[in-house]
């Protein structure tokens, strides 16, 4: 009789070892994929600011063309006054109020540019200048980025959300406090929307 009890005890604590390091490798790979997600973010906003980062000198060098139409270059420098203001930070990749918020402003930034370089080729001189086709040609490699890193972060944040609420590791992130990951949506409209075009 002794014996069995002794049985049923080590078959228990078997169970509740093996339970445990389940819990424990669904509770490692949660933490590797949320620092994936953390790290795509990273590029996103790093390339998002490498853009920002050469708008100055755009605006600089189309001001030094004769009469360039002035709105279209407020327009641009407010677009990038508002799209770098807002900043999230990795933490708040669940709230979805401020994703939309930061790809809206992008966005408007995006649309801007596309303005901005398209009434460009009313002026055939300022095109043809050495400093204009280089920022060009940075612009067109930083959007590439920028689609790269967004497209990095979305399956990031996709695999991500699968972990977190797929059965049995559901329950140890409900426990832990994993939450879902808001990933970038297409824009209502984005197919035609102006882009950003070097020909």
């Amino acid at each position: 009789m002794r014996s069995k009890g002794t049985i049923v005890l080590a078959i228990l604590g078997l169970l509740l070892l093996v339970g445990g390091c389940g819990g424990v490798s669904s509770y490692n790979s949660m933490v590797q994929q949320q620092e994936s997600v953390r790290q795509a973010w990273a590029n996103v906003e790093s390339n998002y600011q490498r853009r920002a980062d050469l708008i100055p000198n755009l605006v600089n060098t189309v001001q030094g063309a004769a009469d360039f139409e002035q709105e279209t270059l407020t327009q641009v420098t407010e677009a990038r006054a508002r799209a770098t203001s807002i900043q999230i930070d990795a933490d708040d990749l669940d709230n979805p109020e401020k994703i939309q918020q930061y790809q809206q402003a992008q966005g408007e930034l995006g649309k801007a540019l596309g303005r901005l370089l398209m009434v460009s080729e009313n002026y055939p001189t300022l095109r043809a200048t050495e400093q204009f086709q280089t920022l060009q040609a940075q612009l067109e490699g930083t959007e590439n980025r920028i689609n790269v890193a967004r497209r990095d972060y979305n399956e990031s944040v996709a695999q991500y959300n699968t972990e977190i609420r797929s059965f049995p590791t559901n329950i140890i992130a409900g426990i832990t406090g994993f939450q879902p990951r808001q990933p970038f949506e297409a824009e209502a409209g984005a197919e035609d929307a102006p882009t950003v075009s070097f020909d």
